[in-house]
């Protein structure tokens, strides 16, 4: 099935401004700051995330103490994220290759030409294309469109992605779509329309504020039709 004829991105961004409001905007971190909150992020939810992060502030107020510091440590401070011995080496990894290049390599990311910076946050191991979409998006405010689990779940459900798309494909497919200056807003809002209602198991399709143009939603009650129909 197609996506909705009537379904466009200036829709899709009024629907959920209705329902969910113009979300403020995130803490604007430096880059590396950002980065690595966003690794904290994999895998777990935004409260553990932000309790790592505390965590690992206080235990090292500058990232180079974690240099210094043993694996053992790092993982202990980060714990509560989960996945910690993935999560601390990423870090250590990032902040190793750092140090051993010149000196604001990711300081001056901000100054960058887009491409540029995508390939330098790239570069650099364990960061693919939603990770460097966040710092750049959230640190930066350069027009970049971070695909996370809820939002590639939302789009295949409405059919934007048509093509079976990765998650790595997505992030330009979901650029193209929806407008550069709506990045930020939509982006959030469809983590919390993910979140909220468009779940993994047991999606609320009724309370739905993109219901009426969904395929799968319009899908499944054809479906539920036919079968009631056999009764």
């Amino acid at each position: 099935m197609r996506p909705h004829q009537d379904l466009t991105s200036p829709v899709i961004v009024r629907k959920l401004r209705e329902r969910f409001g113009v979300p403020p905007p995130p803490q604007q971190r430096p880059p590396l700051d950002e980065l690595i909150l966003t690794i904290l992020s994999q895998n777990t939810n935004d409260r553990n995330r932000d309790r790592a992060y505390t965590s690992l502030r206080d235990r090292y107020p500058t990232w180079d103490r974690i240099l210094d510091s043993s694996r053992e440590e790092l993982e202990a401070a980060i714990s509560v994220a989960g996945l910690g011995p993935t999560k601390s080496r990423r870090i250590r990894n990032i902040l190793q290759v750092l140090a051993d290049r010149e000196e604001g390599y990711l300081e001056r990311l901000c100054r960058l030409d887009r491409e540029e910076a995508f390939r330098r946050l790239m570069d650099l191991e364990g960061v693919g294309p939603k990770t460097a979409a966040c710092v750049l998006l959230f640190s930066c405010g350069v027009a970049a469109f971070p695909v996370d689990t809820h939002i590639y779940r939302v789009a295949r459900r409405l059919k934007i992605l048509v093509n079976n798309e990765d998650r790595v494909k997505a992030h330009s497919v979901l650029e193209e779509y929806f407008r550069p200056e709506d990045y930020l807003e939509v982006h959030l809002n469809l983590i919390t329309l993910g979140r909220r209602i468009c779940r993994p198991r047991s999606p609320r399709c009724p309370e739905c504020p993109l219901g009426e143009y969904c395929p799968s939603y319009r899908e499944e009650e054809e479906n539920q039709g036919g079968e009631r129909g056999k009764g």
